[in-house]
């Protein structure tokens, strides 16, 4: 398993993170994910850590905090060996105070995180989305409190803006508070309007791209295919994972999903392992979260590592998932002598 460093931090962590939006099965949204229990959990930790990849990837929200509870089980006895990531932001409880990047909020949430998966600190902390509502300095200023207590050893953001990013660096350099060093952000091959500002700034600032979702929300597994119906068990079966997920026009879906299969055919690879191993080329990514319902599924992904796309299929499956620009990126795109796309 290769290992690569978080951002500026001195933290390493594998190529791949096992993400527990499959643990639990609790709610609307998750149900549709997957319900993988403990023991189920514990063999898929199992699977990971043979493999080498030591890092599983949380939020307090995950099935109503089930996911927390299933992860902390599967990992119990043996925490030393495990990096751990969880995320806070969105509605966690019923009470006024209960979501938010508040103080009162942040500092809750943690320790009811903690209390869930049986430890008392977590490798990683990652604000899930920007709040506007709490102050900037503020949040920056709570999570460093936390990192000085011990109970988060490095933060992060997740879903946050270019400015939303500069602002939160900026305050925390300028008052020597802890930065993020990760920010965990929506990218795939039918996802890639992170390389508009996102990538660059993390480049520039040297936060590492955590990626979520690097199948495009369910529809990059090889499943989909032109006239064919859905498979029976998919996230995109359910309309409440449809009307949150990332939008993807048909006819593009498809475009992409025939340069996967072709790659697929040359590399001897399956479909979700090309589009894996794209994300591994791609400036900035530090690691990417990939989620399972299963064994089969996991072992799957895990044999994403370990082999490379060739330049030539780099660039087929850029030309393939290419999309127009926003304003001003267009703009800036017709003189790349100044504005060169990111290299890493």
């Amino acid at each position: 398993m290769e290992y690569r460093q978080l951002g500026a931090s001195g933290l390493r962590v594998p190529l791949l993170c096992l993400g527990t939006g499959t643990f639990g099965g609790k709610g609307p949204l998750f149900e549709s994910w997957g319900g993988v229990d403990v023991p189920e959990a514990t063999r898929l930790v199992d699977v990971c850590l043979e493999a080498g990849v030591n890092f599983f990837d949380t939020a307090i929200t995950y099935s109503g905090g089930l996911a927390e509870e299933v992860l902390g089980g599967a990992i119990r006895g043996r925490r030393d060996k495990v990096l751990i990531s969880t995320k806070a932001a969105f509605r966690y409880g019923e009470g006024t105070n209960d979501v938010g990047t508040s103080r009162h909020s942040l500092i809750r949430a943690i320790e009811t995180s903690l209390r869930r998966l049986g430890t008392d600190y977590v490798d990683l902390f990652q604000v899930h989305s920007f709040d506007a509502v709490t102050p900037v300095e503020e949040t920056v200023s709570a999570l460093d409190d936390l990192v000085r207590a011990g109970k988060i050893r490095y933060v992060g953001c997740s879903n946050y803006s270019g400015w939303h990013l500069m602002k939160s660096l900026a305050y925390a350099d300028r008052h020597g508070l802890s930065r993020f060093v990760a920010h965990q952000a929506y990218y795939s091959l039918i996802g890639r309007d992170f390389e508009h500002e996102l990538m660059p700034l993390a480049l520039d600032q040297r936060v590492g791209t955590v990626v979520w979702s690097p199948l495009g929300w369910g529809r990059l597994t090889g499943k989909l295919r032109r006239g064919a119906p859905k498979p029976e068990v998919s996230r995109l079966n359910s309309q409440t994972a449809v009307d949150i997920g990332p939008q993807v026009p048909e006819e593009y879906l498809y475009q992409v999903v025939d340069a996967l299969d072709a790659v697929a055919a040359e590399t001897g690879k399956s479909v979700p392992q090309v589009a894996l191993n794209w994300l591994f080329h791609r400036p900035t990514v530090a690691t990417v979260v990939i989620g399972a319902r299963n064994e089969q599924q996991l072992r799957d992904n895990l044999g994403a590592v370990g082999w490379s796309l060739s330049a030539e299929q780099v660039a087929r499956l850029d030309a393939a998932s290419a999309r127009p620009r926003p304003y001003p990126y267009w703009h800036q795109a017709h003189f790349k002598e100044r504005n060169p796309f990111p290299t890493n």
